[in-house]
């Protein structure tokens, strides 16, 4: 034993070969804490001190490689500043330079999940050999950083800069196949041999017959590109690069540059430029939020995690009601393992449910996320049928039927009463009252609402909603099934609108409140999508469907009149009155028309403006700020109310609600995080300048407490 610690150990193996094994003690993965930086540090003397050895090979003893750094423990260097953390960054550094410059070859043996610092540890290494169930890859950039540990240095040198620049900058994780063909790893074995095959390839390298000095000289010059070379290469990354990620995002952008900036450079001197870039975004707001949303996911799923253990099984599931919805839920099941009954009354309904499914499973196969076979047996998991027996054997049925409280009271009572005594009954209502619906139920405690977003499978969140009598175990048991099915469940307690349309609608209540006093709908939509938004609240309101929005708003002015409830008439309800619905029909706040790829393309309509000027004052510029605050307050506002009144959890669970729901813009990290980054005491002066608005606009008392203590929603 050349190295004992509580998260890696070193073996002397025959013929020479050191095994350093990762095990982080009590964790299920391994990850670089501070505990294993410093074993690395203790372990790598105690290699190059030992005489024996002749090749490393570095190995897992868990199911993944390593999964990354932990981000909780180094959240804390970045409050220290810049000085400290560029200390911190290069000191961190040298432990893998001085592994990297061990006197004897080494290999890695990636058995698993290798992710970031884990990338970066097999990148020291002279061979790589790779797991074909592994997946590897620098996903920094999605936490608003670049590679910390030599990621943007090593990789380039490794398998070029184009190829490193689109890894890096996209943050993919790569299977064994993409990874081998661009050259980051030397070979690719099965799972078993894997280990056989990296110890077989270090002793080779110990013999002399593989020329792993040269493999490793190659990482520690500079990058093979002359100046002509090098100035094509970065123009165009940067050109794409920064044409995808956008001035929201800075990372991708800063790691092109520190790429290019280190080209021409030795390794040594690489590392410097990088970490001088690692702290540039390290310190932006933009990594801020990011972190938060990815800790803020965690939190997510380590409720779904303890649910599924008081989950009961669900082994079959039915949906009631086809057409896109009902087809989604049902491709959404069908394709993670549970089979699903699809039940309407029209046959052309269920046809339009299967060609649904169908449509997502072969636009899967055109890019390259599923085969044939696959598509088969995902169709064949799923059973269209206008017989109500066939869901009787259900363990879970989710009812998609039209957004009608009365619609949807007949089906429930219908359907309760053909299904065993312990199944789930759910309703996929976005926004009818879950006591209400469950007033005439035999079962309450059955029955809970499970809101699906459209496209159900794109959009990642489901609203668990618990109703008054709603079981613990419906709930664990939803919650359970639905993270199966690879959707973040969110519980929240019952009120109109729940969680994402209670908060959604005061958004769209600032929208109507601008255009009655002279906004421009298009300008206002340009400034919001500026701000981050995916789309600007016209063309929303579009997509949603301007008929949906109408019957939302008046359940939400009947659920909060106080605020809710508009003393006007709105632009909206003429488009309604006038049959434009938004895309459903193609005419809305913009009209709409097939592009070359059959996708939606609005264009301004002059008809729009002529039909909404009685409701709307002429035409006039406002301050961009001001529409940024009206149109924000409002739902920021309703998410604290939200939290307050216990609708919500918790602030984590309130901003993943809006960034999965509603593409609320992640670098700013959902309503809470954004308000704490603007400063609760700066949020409610700036209500106050629009009181004369309304309710909406009013911080509730709580927050005018916390502003005047300096306090925050994150600590």
């Amino acid at each position: 034993m050349l190295f004992q610690g509580k998260s890696l150990t070193c073996n002397l193996l025959d013929g020479g070969i050191a095994e350093l094994q990762f095990n982080l003690q009590d964790e299920s993965v391994n990850k670089f804490n501070r505990q294993t930086l410093t074993e690395l540090q203790q372990a790598t003397a105690a290699i190059k001190a030992s005489s024996a050895v002749k090749a490393v090979v570095v190995t897992s003893g868990k199911d993944v490689f390593i999964v990354g750094a932990d981000i909780t423990e180094f959240l804390s260097l970045f409050a220290q500043g810049r000085e400290q953390l560029l200390k911190w960054t290069k000191e961190a550094n040298a432990l893998f330079t001085a592994f990297e410059d061990l006197p004897v070859p080494t290999v890695c043996a990636i058995n698993g999940i290798c992710l970031g610092g884990g990338m970066e540890m097999a990148l020291v290494c002279d061979y790589r050999v790779m797991s074909t169930k592994a997946q590897v890859g620098l996903p920094e950039v999605k936490l608003g950083l670049i590679p910390g540990f030599g990621g943007t240095t090593r990789l380039p040198r490794v398998i070029g800069s184009d190829n490193a620049l689109e890894w890096i900058a996209a943050g993919s994780q790569n299977k064994a196949d993409a990874a081998l063909k661009v050259g980051a790893v030397d070979a690719v074995a099965d799972p078993e041999k894997l280990r056989d095959v990296a110890i077989a390839m270090a002793k080779e390298a110990a013999a002399g017959k593989l020329k792993w000095q040269a493999k490793r000289a190659q990482k520690t010059g500079p990058l093979k590109l002359n100046k002509m070379e090098s100035l094509m290469a970065f123009s165009t990354a940067k050109a794409f690069i920064g044409g995808k990620a956008g001035p929201n995002y800075p990372a991708p952008m800063e790691a092109v540059n520190v790429v290019e900036k280190a080209a021409r450079m030795s390794r040594d001197e690489a590392l410097l430029v990088e970490h001088e870039g690692f702290a540039n975004v390290a310190l932006s707001t933009q990594a801020e939020a990011l972190i938060s949303i990815f800790l803020n996911d965690q939190v997510v799923k380590k409720v779904a995690k303890k649910a599924a253990k008081a989950a009961k099984p669900v082994k079959q599931a039915a949906v009631l009601g086809a057409g896109i919805m009902g087809g989604g839920i049902a491709f959404q099941s069908a394709s993670t393992g549970t089979p699903i009954v699809m039940k309407d009354i029209r046959t052309e309904a269920l046809d339009l449910g299967m060609r649904e499914a169908s449509k997502i499973l072969l636009k899967g196969i055109e890019i390259g996320k599923g085969t044939p076979e696959q598509m088969a047996k995902t169709i064949a998991s799923i059973t269209p049928t206008l017989d109500y027996a066939a869901v009787k054997h259900a363990d879970i049925v989710v009812e998609a039927v039209v957004e009608n409280p009365k619609v949807k009271d007949a089906v429930l009572v219908e359907t309760e009463a053909l299904l065993r005594d312990d199944a789930i009954l759910c309703s996929n209502t976005s926004t009818i009252s879950i006591d209400l619906l469950a007033k005439n139920l035999k079962r309450p405690d059955k029955f809970c609402g499970m809101h699906f977003f459209n496209p159900v499978h794109k959009m990642p969140l489901v609203e668990v909603i618990r109703g008054s009598k709603t079981s613990d175990e419906t709930i664990a048991t939803v919650v359970a099934w639905a993270s199966a099915m690879g959707k973040s469940p969110i519980v929240v307690n019952n009120c109109p609108g729940f969680l994402v349309n209670r908060v959604l609608f005061p958004y769209f209540h600032g929208f109507s409140l601008l255009l009655k006093d002279g906004a421009d709908f298009t300008a206002v939509d340009k400034l919001m999508e500026k701000f981050g938004w995916p789309m600007g609240p016209a063309y929303l309101l579009d997509v949603v469907g301007i008929d949906t929005a109408v019957h939302a708003a008046h359940v939400m002015a009947e659920g909060f009149p106080d605020r809710m409830k508009k003393e006007f008439k709105d632009s909206i309800e003429v488009l309604f009155e006038a049959k434009r619905l938004g895309q459903k029909n193609g005419k809305g706040f913009y009209a709409y028309s097939e592009d070359k790829k059959g996708k939606p393309k609005k264009d301004v309509d002059p008809a729009t403006y002529e039909l909404i000027k009685g409701v709307v004052a002429d035409k006039r510029e406002f301050d961009k700020q001001e529409i940024i605050d009206r149109m924000m307050i409002p739902m920021i506002i309703e998410t604290v109310r939200c939290l307050e009144e216990k609708i919500v959890g918790t602030a984590a669970e309130a901003d993943m609600g809006l960034v999965y729901g509603i593409g609320f813009p992640p670098f700013r990290g959902g309503a809470l995080k954004y308000l704490d980054s603007v400063g609760l005491a700066n949020f409610v002066a700036r209500c106050d300048q629009f009181k004369a608005l309304g309710k909406l606009y009013e911080p509730t008392a709580q927050m005018r407490e916390m502003a005047a203590k300096g306090a925050k929603y994150y600590l």
